[in-house]
């Protein structure tokens, strides 16, 4: 079932003036962003953002229709309550709930970070609704042998202690900003916008969960999933392209990989950090706009 979603405080509705509506799920409840007229542009976040971190991109896709859902876990979504609740099986079930509840046609499918496997994924599962391919800092292809985590989610595996530390002090969304080529590119209305759909401790178990989810070898339940995904992408040999922060601390590094994976893809190499979108937008709506041409 589709309703309207709930309002917003007035500092952050400014911020965030398109329609948001939600999908009722089963016991999920999704929101989203659904803006605007056109060719369909599917924008997915990661960890632990929400549509609010496609704020910036939104105004530029005049002409398109855009859907930017929020993860459950995450913004006005439903919230779990336990990590372990957080596996990409579920993160996609609900999501391509939402897809086809929303039947929007072919759709340039966009996404970062945790982003990245889940908006492939629903383009996995209606392979002929796919109109192109976007990605931006993400881990999208299989993975090269032996996995070797980053520390941010060795981390999160230490029982009671990453428990407390994402729990207890709303780690890693106050302080994201770190992350970035240029830390002042959040300002302090972002960063609170940031914090806000997480700021009851009970809430926090997304970004924990989604820290988990990171698979660290070939026995942990992600790995056959984002295997699969990859080998998709891989085999896709439509328009697509890459936006990439090279000052990302944790993904900056994976370009190659992804240009390996999309030989046909045209690539947007910037200096920016994890969070792109907030300070390379416009190399977003180029990439875009590029697709939808190309396609």
């Amino acid at each position: 079932m589709l309703t309207e979603a709930p309002p917003l405080p007035a500092w952050l509705d400014a911020e965030l003036p398109f329609r948001r509506r939600m999908l009722v799920h089963g016991d999920d409840r999704v929101h989203f962003v659904d803006h605007g007229e056109g060719p369909v542009v599917w924008l997915q976040h990661g960890n632990p953002t929400w549509c609010f971190l496609w704020r910036k991109v939104i105004p530029r896709l005049q002409g398109f229709r855009v859907i930017a859902p929020d993860l459950i876990g995450l913004g006005l979504s439903s919230k779990p309550r336990r990590a372990r609740e957080h596996t990409l099986l579920r993160h996609l079930e609900v999501q391509n709930a939402l897809y086809d509840a929303l039947d929007p046609g072919p759709t340039i499918f966009v996404g970062q970070d945790w982003g990245g496997p889940v908006s492939a994924g629903i383009a996995m599962a209606h392979p002929d609704r796919v109109a192109g391919l976007v990605f931006g800092n993400t881990a999208v292809v299989v993975p090269r042998r032996p996995m070797h985590s980053k520390p941010f989610h060795r981390f999160s595996h230490f029982p009671l202690v990453s428990d407390a530390v994402f729990r207890l002090f709303g780690f890693p969304q106050n302080g994201l900003h770190r992350t970035q080529g240029d830390p002042a590119s959040m300002d302090r209305t972002a960063r609170r916008a940031y914090r806000w759909p997480l700021r009851r401790i009970r809430d926090r178990a997304a970004p924990l969960g989604l820290a988990r989810m990171v698979p660290n070898g070939e026995s942990h339940p992600t790995t056959p999933v984002i295997d699969a995904i990859g080998r998709f992408v891989q085999s896709w040999e439509g328009p697509a392209g890459l936006v990439w922060g090279v000052r990302d601390p944790i993904l900056g590094r994976g370009l190659r990989r992804h240009r390996e994976a999309l030989p046909q893809a045209r690539v947007w190499e910037t200096q920016a950090g994890h969070f792109l979108q907030e300070e390379v937008p416009e190399a977003f709506e180029a990439a875009i706009r590029h697709v939808s041409e190309a396609g």
